[in-house]
């Protein structure tokens, strides 16, 4: 008879994801994992059988939520430069206040392992064209509102956005201040113009 876990695996992903979000996959050890999760080897891989299923899934937890949180924003959005204002403060916000510069799990990931595994990167790819769809719609709506006056495409517009927010994020785990990355938000929101 299997025995019953004694751990909460929501909390368990939790405690994976801000681990590997602030070391990385490759820097991350077993023993990190033991020690970081508070639970022995054994319970570890009976429960995800190895480092890379457990990353795999923590990478989608933390999409289900962060992403997941900026779909809803761009969804209920009434005013499209108002919303992008918003999610480039909320992203200057939270990295001007991480004191360890993670940056975005998501893009560390891009940039550490998408050429390496196609599951992973197959991931990625998914977040990052669910957030420019959701951006293409937002700017749709602006434009029809008379917000958005830039003629380029809208899918332009929005891949633009896209990278300004990566861009953030590599910018703010290389320790940049505050003006420079509110400097760069302001001009991206130039492009709604």
């Amino acid at each position: 008879m299997p025995r019953k876990k004694d751990f909460d695996e929501d909390e368990l992903l939790e405690k994976a994801v801000n681990l590997f979000w602030k070391k990385g996959y490759h820097a991350t050890s077993a023993q990190d994992l033991v020690d970081g999760l508070g639970i022995n080897r054994s319970s570890l891989y009976n429960t995800y059988t190895d480092k890379r299923t457990l990353f795999t899934k923590s990478l989608k937890m933390y999409q289900q939520q962060r992403t997941g949180l900026m779909l809803n924003t761009l969804q209920q959005s009434q005013d499209i430069g108002e919303t992008i204002k918003q999610i480039f403060n909320n992203i200057i916000d939270e990295d001007m206040a991480d004191t360890m510069q993670k940056g975005c799990f998501m893009v560390n990931t891009a940039v550490e392992l998408s050429g390496q595994d196609q599951e992973i990167n197959n991931i990625v790819s998914a977040n990052n064209q669910s957030v420019e769809d959701a951006l293409v719609a937002a700017i749709e709506k602006g434009r029809q509102n008379g917000q958005v006056l830039n003629p380029l495409t809208s899918r332009a517009i929005a891949q633009f956005i896209f990278a300004t927010i990566s861009a953030l994020r590599v910018t703010a785990r290389s320790g940049a201040g505050r003006q420079v990355m509110q400097n760069i938000a302001d001009v991206a929101l130039y492009s709604l113009k």
